[in-house]
């Protein structure tokens, strides 16, 4: 969770403009989506509340993808309401507006999710923007307000809720696929893919601000463009098309780490790992493969479960020896045998996958999964994580134990007087691990050289290089 609003002592300073306070729930696909709604209410004049007490409004952006998480949005909607009574909601709970108004009716309102415009006009009925007699008659008063109320790095891109060094770029919304256990296309639609020119100009002016490291997201990066028919567009002289490699391409010339999340195996991935074995882009790849087992795929409606898997990561493996796979899986899907789940540890144990992430099955009101018979006991889900996540460790730890000795380069995410923590190639932000650094003079957003000298199941340690 983000939140820009929390509760504090009210302040009892008058604020000369009015003041929002936001909450930002779930994925970083919805934290994009936060930073457009605060982009455009800071070029207007806005200011951020660092409470709840003094905001003239509150907006709350849900997370709907599992039933735990909607009681999570429900509960800082609640929080918001006692503190302050004034509040908008809007993501991906808001497109069932019902569960929202049958618990707390006096909500503003409600909208869905990326509805950005309707969220900032629901916020200029509350509190209307503040008027600036220095801009508001100039004929063009967007560009007027940026210039006139925002800082050099919020005119160039917007308000970011991520540290300056690195940034998300989403690329696309809404998703094709219908995977049983997903309610995702039910909330955010079908695939939107974003015009290839927006998205490069989008990362040139992050790269231009200080960015380190783009972090491509959607629902699906490698069907981008799928829904456009790789729509063309003129470029510095030439013609390239929205599409997922073009896409890498570009960004692999754009002069920052470029690391790819949530990309389905689709075979034409293949051609990405050259470029990352060039060096051109990160060699890390985030996909979701979710299971293993041939009939749990089949029960979860996966793209791409017929592919050969294990045979393609020994192929990008070997087309790019430094790759990073990170994925994610569910045990305890409903359906799953002793055998399904002892096929998945299996195959774990042959792919050697370096990240994983492992979750136990939750239902999701309204996902067709909810049908699939026999739902798998609650004990059986825990002591099944329980082996998968012990099998992992090892995986993981026996990889990491290789690297020490070798010299890595880290991007730093935080520094102190002796030292700082970072990230290497092959970790993530907030979801990988980090690679302790000792070393002077560091500086959130350096990318240093460190020689590792020890590691653990999941971080790394090491000294600065000079």
């Amino acid at each position: 969770m983000t939140a820009v609003a929390t509760k504090k002592k009210k302040n009892t300073k008058e604020q000369e403009s009015p003041t929002v306070g936001i909450v930002s729930l779930g994925c970083p696909k919805a934290l994009v989506d936060t930073e457009r709604i605060l982009s455009q209410l800071r070029s207007e004049g806005y200011q951020l509340s660092p409470n709840y007490e003094d905001a003239n409004v509150v907006i709350v952006n849900t997370c709907g993808f599992l039933d735990s998480a909607k009681e999570e949005s429900l509960e800082a909607i609640g929080e918001a309401m006692a503190a302050n009574g004034k509040v908008i909601v809007t993501g991906c709970m808001g497109a069932e507006p019902e569960q929202i108004m049958k618990k707390y009716p006096k909500v503003l309102a409600v909208t869905g999710p990326h509805q950005y415009e309707a969220v900032v006009g629901e916020v200029h009925k509350v509190a209307p923007a503040p008027h600036d007699p220095f801009v508001d008659l100039v004929p063009s008063p967007g560009e007027a307000r940026k210039t006139s109320r925002l800082s050099e790095t919020e005119q160039s891109v917007g308000v970011k809720l991520t540290p300056r060094h690195y940034a998300y770029l989403k690329i696309s919304e809404g998703c094709n696929n219908r995977c049983t256990f997903c309610i995702i296309p039910k909330l955010r639609g079908d695939l939107v893919s974003r015009p290839i020119i927006q998205v490069l100009a989008e990362a040139e002016r992050l790269v231009k601000a200080g960015t380190k490291e783009i972090l491509v997201i959607s629902q699906d990066t490698s069907a981008y463009g799928i829904d456009s028919k790789y729509q063309a567009f003129p470029y510095k002289n030439r013609v390239i098309r929205t599409k997922f490699i073009e896409l890498c391409k570009e960004l692999s010339e754009i002069g920052a780490w470029t690391r790819l999340h949530y990309v389905y195996p689709y075979p034409h991935v293949d051609e990405v790992f050259p470029l990352m074995q060039e060096g051109k882009l990160l060699p890390y790849i985030d996909i979701p493969f979710q299971h293993a087992s041939p009939a749990v795929l089949k029960n979860m409606r996966r793209p791409a479960h017929q592919e050969k898997t294990l045979d393609r990561i020994q192929g990008w493996k070997k087309a790019c020896p430094d790759l990073t796979i990170r994925s994610t899986f569910v045990v305890g899907f409903p359906g799953e045998t002793e055998e399904d789940f002892q096929f998945l540890l299996d195959w774990m144990q042959e792919a050697q996958l370096d990240r994983v992430g492992c979750f136990k099955y939750e239902q999701v009101t309204g996902a067709e999964s909810n049908k699939i018979e026999p739902h798998v006991p609650e004990e059986v889900k825990e002591e099944r994580w329980h082996r998968f996540m012990a099998l992992q460790q090892g995986i993981s730890a026996a990889k990491l134990q290789k690297k020490i000795g070798r010299e890595l380069l880290v991007l730093i995410d935080s520094a102190g007087k002796q030292g700082g923590l970072g990230r290497s190639s092959a970790d993530a932000p907030e979801i990988d691990g980090h690679v302790k650094v000792t070393g002077k003079n560091l500086k959130p957003g350096d990318i240093v050289k460190v020689k590792i000298t020890a590691a653990d199941e999941y971080d790394l340690e090491g000294t600065l290089v000079a």
